[in-house]
């Protein structure tokens, strides 16, 4: 659970989807055609009722503020995921019902749980962009296009510490630290996935990096959501490293019907698509991870 350990867990009055979670920076539109700034029309006319412009000032537009959500709304997912946790991963019940928990009313269900990825969403479509040139047009032109042909022929973790900053730019915010910290796990992940020659990237291990790397965003969130520094992992080191694992399997393997389910329109991605196409796998993922708690709740 590589990022939970840098932050205590979400306050509850925080609200679903922060406002200051955004893909690309990129100021929101005013509504109703008003201008953000509040100058003039762009046309440099006047006002539909005659007046000039300068009759009528514009108050600076400001976002509006998300509802604060339920202050009590990870209470469930915490108190499952410490008992799973206190049983050293032997508690399967507790596991499901966390995750269900978490995806149906902590995060508010699939789509807005998909929201809340922010910075990784933006994140894992410029490294599955990446990863679709190279298989594309070969690994030295894909690495060209970012000038950094400097680490063609290097090996492959070189390669992706060589990318870091393009995939996930560095910044203060806890989501940017999710989504970067997922990034140097999944490079910490290639060789365990066999992924050892990014000279001949196939397309099903570019599946597999994004699967990795979505799987390790998905995991970091929920634990920084329900609050890692306030659940008492096992003391045994090997309990421990168990109960990591087992969550991550369980998340890796909603990725993974995910990506299963949307193959097709991942083998005609274009690079205009794939951030919405990034963005119906977290959704997907989440949708299929509370079904999997539902199941593994009841114990079946």
């Amino acid at each position: 659970m590589g990022t939970s350990s840098a932050f205590g867990g979400q306050s509850g009055g925080t609200p679903l989807v922060p406002s200051w979670l955004d893909d690309d920076g990129a100021a929101p539109a005013a509504p109703n055609g008003a201008l953000p700034d509040g100058g003039a029309p762009p046309d440099g006319g006047v006002p539909a009722d005659g007046a000039p412009p300068d009759a009528l000032p514009a108050p600076p537009f400001r976002p509006p503020v998300p509802p604060i959500a339920d202050p009590t709304r990870f209470s469930a997912a915490r108190n499952n995921f410490s008992r799973f946790a206190g049983s050293g991963g032997d508690d399967r019940r507790s596991l499901g019902r966390a995750v269900s928990h978490y995806v149906g009313s902590s995060a508010g269900g699939a789509r807005t749980a998909a929201a809340r990825m922010g910075s990784a969403r933006g994140a894992g479509s410029r490294l599955l962009g990446f990863l679709s040139d190279a298989v594309a047009r070969g690994a030295t032109e894909a690495l060209r296009a970012l000038n950094l042909e400097g680490l063609a022929g290097r090996p492959i973790e070189e390669i992706f510490l060589g990318l870091a900053d393009y995939v996930c730019p560095d910044g203060g915010s806890i989501d940017e630290g999710i989504a970067r910290e997922a990034f140097i796990e999944t490079i910490a992940d290639l060789a365990g996935a066999g992924i050892t020659d990014f000279d001949g990237l196939t397309a099903d291990q570019m599946q597999t990096v994004f699967e990795l790397y979505a799987t390790n965003a998905i995991e970091a969130r929920l634990c920084n959501d329900i609050g890692a520094k306030t659940v008492t992992l096992p003391t045994d080191s090997r309990e421990a490293a168990r109960v990591q694992a087992q969550l991550n399997d369980f998340i890796r393997r909603g990725v993974a019907d995910a990506l299963t389910t949307a193959r097709a329109a991942a083998a005609a991605l274009t690079p205009d698509r794939v951030l919405a196409f990034v963005g119906r796998i977290y959704e997907q993922a989440f949708g299929i991870l509370q079904i999997m708690g539902d199941v593994e709740a009841e114990g079946a």
